[in-house]
Order: C-alpha cells, then sequence, then structure tokens
C-alpha cells in the first residue's frame, strides 16, 4: 500500500511539473500606477496559491486561538474537577 501511495505521488509530480514547463510562457499582471510584473505563468499561479493558502490561515486563526483557550479552561477544570465532578461543565462559546 505504501508503494502504491508513492506512485501515485510520484505520478502527480511528474505531472505538475509537465504542467509548469509547458506554461512557461511569460504573463504579465498589471497593478495600479502603471506596474507591470513578467512572470511565467507556472510561478504567477504559486505565487496565488501560496497568498491564498496563508490568508486561509490568518482566517482561522481566531477559532484557533479561541479553541485553546476552551481546551486549557477544560483541562484546568477537569484536574480540579474530580470534587466538582456533579457540577455540569461550562459551556463553550460559538
Amino acid at each position: 500500500m505504501n508503494a502504491l501511495l508513492w506512485f501515485l505521488r510520484g505520478i502527480l509530480f511528474v505531472v505538475l511539473l509537465g504542467l509548469a514547463v509547458k506554461n512557461g510562457a511569460d504573463v504579465e499582471l498589471r497593478f495600479y500606477f502603471d506596474t507591470v510584473w513578467r512572470v511565467p505563468l507556472s510561478l504567477a499561479l504559486l505565487a496565488a496559491l501560496a497568498i491564498g493558502v496563508v490568508l486561509g490561515l490568518l482566517a482561522l486563526l481566531p477559532q484557533v486561538i479561541r479553541l485553546r483557550r476552551s481546551v486549557s479552561r477544560l483541562e484546568r477544570q477537569a484536574r480540579s474537577g474530580a470534587a466538582d465532578a456533579h457540577e455540569p461543565p461550562e459551556r463553550l462559546e460559538p
């Protein structure tokens, strides 16, 4: 199973590498104030993907911080809560 997975990863790498090589022509990205960025298409797509990943992770960051605080609060309650086992746990904020 592991060999099959590596084989499929290799095929995917070769296909994506071929796509990048075939789309090596320069494209012009035009910004404000007549700024132009001439870059290969594959690099422009890679940059767009990287920017999207970073923005997605930044959008998730507040939720992750909130969940980590809730987990640490619940862990503190669990450590000190052997005597308070009959009390209902605090409700988590949505």
